[in-house]
């Protein structure tokens, strides 16, 4: 798929938002599974998205580039499949061409006559035996941490009204959508990439609260969508800080769902994520970002684990790179 960045797609100063890639990123995924899925006989089905890996952006988008995005299925298990999908933007002016994003999901078949029936997965064929068992890894990898972070179910406090300048409070934000039939599937459920731009938008409002610059999403720890959400509820999505180093933000966004239909059914959590922004300065190199004022118990303990994850991301990152620490 090619698709021009238009001014709606952007931040006031020409950076395409974070939540656009993911949600172009999300419909590749999805019609590359869905047509694969749909090869075999039986129900016809659709690709539900499951998990997000980390998402790294790795330059960032412009208005009026072009966004070539890829999808190609890496690995298929009896009930799921791994799509990986690469955005590289073009400057149609002068011919350039940069890897912007590159990104690993999960997708599940669910039947169009019954959405709790999950499909059977047609197998693909391997390169080699060594590419199979690479993808195995990588299945049983995203198994184990999907049992492992099962939704937060932490509740959000409201901020306090007046909140000081840099704390956690000041900045926190929320975002109420109703969702509409724009917004979903076949299923008329939610698509993952709606609820990823939804997310990306409040990271983004509390990253600029904080610095007051312009920001840019650097990267997206592992997405699990814990809960579908149907056409017809109410979305609260809430970001906050939770951890700030000398250049980048972490931002915890929680989302939860309250159906207005069946309202017996009350609130739930569908999904939480962390998201990791940088403030840049006007010829887009990072500067540094305030300082976070940590207020009690609860923010203190959120700070340190944000700081366990921000040195376990610069350990992989260096690993990549090849480089001792």
């Amino acid at each position: 798929a090619n698709l021009i960045m238009r001014p709606d797609d952007a931040n006031i100063v020409g950076n395409v938002h974070g939540g656009i890639i993911l949600k172009m990123i999300e419909e590749a995924g999805c019609i590359v599974s869905t047509r694969h899925c749909n090869t075999q006989e039986g129900d016809r089905c659709l690709a539900v998205l499951a998990r997000v890996e980390k998402t790294e952006f790795l330059s960032p988008m412009f208005i009026g580039e072009v966004a070539h995005v890829t999808a190609d299925i890496t690995y298929t298990s009896t009930h799921s499949l791994e799509v990986q999908v690469k955005v590289v933007a073009e400057n149609i002016l002068t011919g350039a061409k940069k890897l912007s994003n590159k990104a690993a999901l999960w997708y599940v078949p669910c039947s169009l006559k019954n959405v709790d029936k999950i499909m059977e997965v047609p197998p693909i064929k391997y390169a080699s035996a060594e590419q199979e068992e690479e993808g195995r890894k990588r299945y049983d990898a995203q198994k184990l941490e999907r049992l492992e972070t099962k939704a937060r179910i932490e509740e959000v406090v409201p901020p306090q009204p007046n909140s000081e300048q840099h704390t956690v409070g000041f900045s926190q934000s929320s975002l109420i959508h109703l969702v509409g039939p724009s917004d979903c599937t076949l299923h008329d459920y939610v698509h993952g990439g709606v609820t990823m731009k939804l997310m990306d938008e409040v990271a983004g409002i509390v990253a600029a609260r904080h610095c007051n610059t312009n920001i840019v999403t650097a990267s997206v720890d592992a997405i699990n969508f814990h809960r579908k959400i149907k056409k017809g509820c109410v979305l609260t999505v809430t970001g906050r800080l939770t951890f700030v180093s000398n250049k980048s933000m972490e931002i915890e966004v929680i989302v939860d769902a309250t159906s207005l239909v069946e309202a017996e059914k009350g609130k739930y959590r569908a999904v939480s994520a962390f998201f990791t922004f940088i403030s840049l300065d006007k010829g887009n190199k990072p500067l540094p970002v305030p300082v976070l004022k940590i207020e009690g118990e609860d923010e203190q303990r959120r700070f340190e684990e944000g700081n366990a994850r921000y040195l376990q991301r610069k350990a992989k990152r260096m690993a990549a790179q090849g480089r001792p620490q």
